[in-house]
């Protein structure tokens, strides 16, 4: 690669680049070969034809866009060589070589962004890029049942994967708040499944609704078969999503007999998971065969996503008919009956030619023979899958949830949780550390999801998704290099200028000022920055707003005890930023080392740390400030450095059961001088847990001891009747602290 002073403008950044000697001018009229693949060149025509005019060659005439096309390598190498291609620019022409129009196009992408870089000297380096993907699944999702997006917004949203080389669209078509894609055979999926009385608006935890009827909302099989048209245009495959067992309400109240109860049912008018979910009896499955039999008909992808996540067991357990098929089939359990459903839904899409994808909890009970995995409660999923030879795509929700805040929560809009800024997407490798070579080749890429509960217009969605995006087109692509963060960042600013001409409403939270807490030698120091000139930052310690007359930035600040830090970024004397505000409360334990026996993995950011660092977590905005346990108790053991006295402990749990989250069962507090033999000093219940709201503060008599032990005890299995029933709970824990 050149070097990084010289690096181009280009995300996703290409594998092979050389600089070579001499410009090529952009011309005021672009003269194209006549045998360029034509769908693809009218694209780059119509991309940049405000910029420059376009004309085909005649004979014998000066020639500045020429293609071929190279004879199709054969058998696995061309699976490898269909996105690939070269671009040579010399100061009289650029050509393009391909193996396919696929390489082509992406070849186009990347001229795009080199017009774009350079327009504005009209001279482009001459250079010569070899270039192809890494991974061959490079997507992103979209939820439309939550809240609903148009034809021409669907495909503005290809429009953006296209521009970074994404070549997946997974549009997830029907769930519990709606059902949008017209099955003509099952008229009532629609006229009734794709509307509902009301929305839930705000922080989950504030259970407010809109009042708002909403829908009816979905797209006709002729919007559908335009979409996809559309998307294979730009060579991108949509992968449609159809929910199974679970996420079924929005078709329960079309149809309700397919369900293990009654009813009545309708779509849910609340976010989360519900108990009602499809029965597995021969009607529901001739049902969703006939459904699937025009899903297949309009998509042609390789992979029909059945979905599979979030699917309670609470109905089923009381289910005549469920029990007769666990005992009959010799299942071991309703686990067992899930693996049975989606064994005989692959069967049926296996013959008709297509492969079934599911979330990870598919791998429950024994996976079907064929089936692949999209891994996204972390990445153990995609790791079972690949060591059992079948194919995953990486979606983990701590580096790929778009849904979760960017920036820091206290200034962004409401989300879902979850804290995954710009730099977080860009740090993930798709290959688990756990997999050898042979394993790795079954990790097909990398997807990123945006769920909408809290997304409800296009705007937000371009909010959400850019410039996150970028980061992960460029981990799609393999090029990505987390040591270069910053490097990457001024790419991403750059991108920018492009963004704003085509009016896209993307996040600027990379201007906004950071924190991060760090161990100092006297407990803890808080770092900022921003991805301009740090030394810009102006902060008080009093809890005032800064001005262009407060203390200017300049290395890590040290937190001697319990204040407010305020911070700004400036420029010329103007306030650039949004004012950043961070409460410390300082204990005994603040900035100390600390262990963890089981690592949260979704909600992590900062790692058992964040137990330590002064930061009180915010109930409404789960970002960066809570660590979530999904099923895992939490042993964390803290050195103190030094025998230390004290007599009382405190700790954060949180409770909002519609995201699964429960209060902890119990709690057990030990104190040890040598970090092996523990003294149990203190034991509370679930009584004591729930009088005190989640926020416990216990007195444990006068101690004197150089290490702090503190269990606390998941909720478990959720009980019947909660959302998530028959799930494993998640544990929200927050700052453990003495005095």
């Amino acid at each position: 690669m050149i070097f990084a002073q010289n690096k181009l403008n280009l995300i996703p950044y290409p594998q092979k680049v050389q600089l070579l000697q001499g410009e090529f001018a952009i011309p005021k009229a672009f003269v194209l070969s006549g045998d360029l693949p034509k769908e693809e060149t009218e694209y780059f025509k119509k991309r940049i034809g405000s910029q420059v005019e376009f004309q085909y060659a005649k004979k014998g005439g000066e020639i500045h866009l020429t293609n071929s096309i190279i004879p199709q390598a054969s058998g696995t190498d061309s699976e490898q060589k269909k996105e690939y291609y070269s671009i040579e620019i010399s100061p009289k022409q650029i050509h393009i070589k391909s193996y396919t129009k696929q390489g082509y196009f992406l070849a186009l992408q990347t001229l795009i962004q080199l017009i774009e870089q350079y327009k504005e000297g009209k001279n482009i380096p001459a250079m010569k890029i070899e270039d192809q993907p890494k991974f061959a699944w490079r997507g992103m999702h979209l939820d439309v049942c939550r809240h609903f997006f148009t034809v021409d917004e669907v495909k503005q949203y290809i429009d953006y994967l296209a521009m970074y080389k994404l070549n997946t669209f997974h549009w997830h078509l029907t769930d519990d708040q709606g059902w949008r894609i017209e099955i003509k055979k099952y008229p009532k999926l629609t006229q009734i499944g794709s509307k509902r009385k009301e929305s839930m608006i705000g922080a989950y935890v504030d259970n407010t609704f809109d009042g708002k009827p909403y829908g009816p909302y979905f797209y006709t099989q002729e919007q559908i078969k335009d979409v996809v048209k559309y998307a294979q245009d730009r060579h991108i495959t949509v992968v449609p999503e159809i929910e199974m067992p679970g996420h079924a309400l929005a078709a329960l109240s079309a149809y309700p007999e397919l369900a293990c109860t009654k009813g009545s049912f309708e779509p849910a008018t609340k976010w989360g998971v519900f108990d009602d979910v499809f029965c597995p009896k021969d009607e529901t499955f001739t049902f969703l065969e006939n459904v699937l039999d025009e899903v297949i008909q309009l998509f042609p992808s390789r992979y029909i996503h059945i979905g599979g996540d979030e699917c309670p067991k609470t109905r089923w357990k009381e289910c005549a008919h469920c029990q007769e098929l666990i005992k009959k089939n010799n299942l071991k359990d309703e686990h067992g009956l899930q693996s049975y459903f989606i064994h005989r839904i692959e069967k049926y899409v296996n013959s008709k030619g297509r492969k079934i994808i599911g979330w990870d909890e598919i791998l429950e009970g024994g996976l079907a023979p064929n089936a692949a995995v999209m891994s996204w409660t972390g990445v153990n999923g995609g790791i079972e899958a690949a060591k059992s030879k079948h194919f995953a795509v990486m979606t983990p929700g701590a580096y790929c949830y778009f849904d979760h805040y960017q920036g820091d929560p206290q200034s962004e809009p409401n989300a879902f949780g979850g804290f995954t800024p710009l730099e977080k997407v860009y740090s993930y490798n798709p290959i688990p550390s756990e997999l050898n070579a042979e394993q790795s080749q079954y990790i097909m890429g990398v997807q990123a999801n945006l769920w909408t509960e809290y997304i409800l217009d296009f705007k937000q969605v371009q909010y959400m998704i850019f410039p996150r995006l970028m980061a992960l087109s460029e981990v799609g692509w393999g090029t990505s290099d987390p040591k270069n963060y910053k490097e990457f960042e001024n790419r991403v600013i750059n991108q920018f200028k492009v963004l704003d001409g085509m009016k896209v409403n993307y996040a600027r939270s990379i201007y906004n000022i950071t924190g991060k807490v760090i161990p100092s030698n006297n407990g803890i120091a808080y770092e900022l920055s921003t991805s301009q000139n740090s030394n810009s930052i102006r902060y008080t310690l009093d809890g005032t707003d800064p001005s262009i007359n407060s203390k200017t930035y300049q290395t890590a600040v040290e937190i001697p005890n319990s204040l407010t830090i305020k911070s700004a970024y400036f420029e010329e004397g103007q306030l650039k930023s949004a004012v950043s505000t961070q409460q410390f409360i300082i204990s005994k334990t603040t900035g100390k080392k600390i262990t963890l026996e089981q690592p949260s993995e979704n909600y992590s950011f900062g790692g058992a740390f964040t137990l330590v660092d002064g930061i009180i977590g915010n109930v409404k905005k789960l970002g960066k400030t809570w660590l979530g346990f999904q099923g895992k108790d939490v042993v964390a053991t803290i050195d103190l450095g030094q025998k230390t006295t004290f007599s009382e402990v405190y700790f954060n749990t949180l409770e909002n059961k519609g995201s699964w989250i429960h209060l902890a069962k119990s709690a057990k507090i030990f104190v040890s001088d040598d970090n092996k033999n523990f003294k149990l000093i203190k034991e509370i219940g679930t009584p004591e847990i729930q009088k005190a709201g989640g926020k416990i503060k216990v007195n444990v008599g006068t101690q004197n001891a150089k290490y702090l032990k503190v269990t606390i005890e998941n909720a478990g299995i959720i009980p019947a009747g909660n959302p998530g029933a028959d799930s494993k709970a998640w544990l929200f824990v927050d700052e453990i602290g003495v005095n």
